[in-house]
């Protein structure tokens, strides 16, 4: 007898902390541009909200056809995703932002990568604004240099090799997912795929787009000269709200 191996599936992994004006959104974007048989489960992993955040989530939960899985954590993203990533019964792990919606059919997209021996990758993103600096911003992320990453720019990688490489580092409480795609290029093992995710600019609204950019580009330097995850917290903290 041949037996066939079992088409691979995606749990997607959201960290939310107060959330209520995206996550519903968020839900109901994932499932109408999907396939039920392509999503293991939707993971929402709240670090404490104190908004309608949970409510939101439970019941959208209550409605949907999906798998919606509700959990908590202590708050931090790399720790919330780390949870979730306990919880995750599909091969492929879908890290996504609350505030980022990626292509239509980018369940596909992330399965075609996959059984292309493709283990970790993101889309290429794009900010929702006209302003220059972050439309160029988001020009370059189509390229494959590690520079050009960034969490908002959501991540794929398979549970196998998440495991591997010892998930996300909890003593970050920013830069966690460079930190882990750093890791995913020494091994060589990243991809670019070329559909647009869309993300919000409410960052660089609230803190300005020049002081948030610059604060950014230290933290990134910060990092390559060697900087501790404390030393990056204590800046991040100190500089961006």
């Amino acid at each position: 007898m041949i037996l066939q191996a079992q088409a691979p599936k995606i749990s997607i992994i959201i960290p939310i902390f107060n959330e209520e004006g995206t996550i519903g959104k968020l839900l109901s974007y994932l499932t109408a541009n999907s396939l039920k048989e392509n999503i293991a489960q939707i993971i929402v992993i709240d670090g404490g909200s104190t908004d309608k955040s949970i409510a939101i989530a439970k019941a959208f939960k209550t409605n949907s056809a999906f798998n919606i899985v509700l959990a908590s954590s202590p708050k931090g993203r790399a720790k919330q995703m780390n949870c979730g990533a306990e919880l995750a019964i599909g091969s492929i792990l879908y890290f996504l932002h609350a505030d980022s919606f990626p292509p239509i059919n980018f369940d596909q997209h992330i399965i075609n990568e996959t059984l292309k021996n493709n283990s970790a990758g993101c889309f290429k993103m794009k900010f929702d604004s006209n302003h220059w600096w972050l439309k160029l911003m988001g020009w370059f992320t189509q390229f494959s240099w590690q520079s050009c990453r960034g969490g908002d720019q959501s991540l794929f990688i398979s549970k196998q090799l998440f495991t591997h490489i010892g998930g996300f580092d909890e003593s970050f409480t920013v830069y966690e997912d460079n930190d882990l795609i750093e890791k995913l290029y020494k091994l060589n093992t990243f991809v670019v795929i070329p559909k647009t995710l869309t993300t919000s600019s409410r960052r660089y609204k609230h803190n300005g787009i020049w002081k948030l950019q610059y604060h950014f580009i230290v933290i990134y330097l910060k990092k390559w000269l060697g900087a501790s995850a404390k030393d990056l917290n204590d800046y991040y903290l100190s500089y961006i709200k």
